[in-house]
């Protein structure tokens, strides 16, 4: 890992998190591992998660215990910690960040669900930096790009902001529950055209998923993994500005793209 912290700003990420076995997979891991490598140094994580849908906009309770929210899973999953430093003080800068039109509820026994310890227990796995999970208070595109938008200065002041989400997610309609399965076609077309619009900073076709991406509503026959892309969006310098791509591919057949932005 980078422990050199920098003077620029963080990026802001957007990534594929998995399920539990994720942990166990090298190909998959190792690209999240080397991904936390190249950055700098975070001094705190800020992750918006899938897996907790909630409004107002809420803050994670620094040392409570994790969320185990998923289900048939070896017992192992069950038994794992992910105890980070007290993460208070961002909490506190990030209310003080919001208007009064976006007020801040201070969860005070929530902790870190799957979407952010899972891919967190892989690239920083010493839990040495404090962490906040916030929660995700709507799917409106534009409204979490505004949220994003808020955000942004943390960048400034070190803090690593992740969407962790996953670009596919058509669960229901998957048929082969192997790591290695072979993509549906809902899921790689979907694929193609988010990469292809994220190559060309088109925030506006991203927005407009429902009604022209290709695989819909297969690909997401709900939307929570797809929404924290505009929080990540909204936190870049430039939200047209083409991020880059660095994970691509498939895991059980879902999409793993995952995008830096600067």
């Amino acid at each position: 890992m980078n422990a050199t912290p920098t003077s620029d700003p963080m990026p802001a990420l957007y990534i594929g998190h998995g399920a539990p076995p994720l942990l166990d997979d090298p190909i998959w891991s190792g690209q999240l591992a080397a991904w936390a490598a190249d950055l700098p140094r975070p001094k705190a994580i800020l992750i918006v998660s899938a897996h907790w849908e909630s409004a107002p906009v809420s803050l994670s309770a620094s040392g409570a215990d994790l969320v185990y929210d998923f289900g048939g899973f070896a017992p192992k999953y069950y038994r794992m910690t992910y105890r980070t430093p007290d993460a208070t003080a961002l909490a506190g800068r990030i209310a003080a960040m919001m208007p009064d039109t976006e007020p801040v509820h201070q969860h005070t026994s929530r902790g870190l669900d799957h979407g952010a310890w899972v891919p967190l227990r892989i690239m920083y796995p010493d839990a040495d930096i404090p962490v906040l999970q916030m929660s995700l208070p709507t799917h409106d595109p534009e409204r979490l790009l505004r949220l994003g938008e808020r955000l942004r200065p943390l960048r400034e002041e070190g803090v690593l902001i992740i969407g962790s989400g996953f670009l596919t997610h058509g669960l229901p309609f998957l048929t082969e529950w192997r790591i290695d399965a072979a993509a549906p076609g809902w899921s790689t077309e979907f694929d193609a055209w988010a990469g292809e619009a994220l190559a060309r900073g088109d925030v506006d076709t991203l927005a407009a998923y429902r009604s022209k991406a290709p695989g819909m509503p297969y690909a997401h026959p709900t939307v929570e993994h797809y929404s924290p892309l505009f929080v990540t969006l909204g936190a870049a310098t430039d939200a047209a500005a083409p991020g880059i791509q660095v994970i691509d591919g498939f895991w059980m057949g879902l999409s793993k793209r995952s995008l830096q932005v600067a």
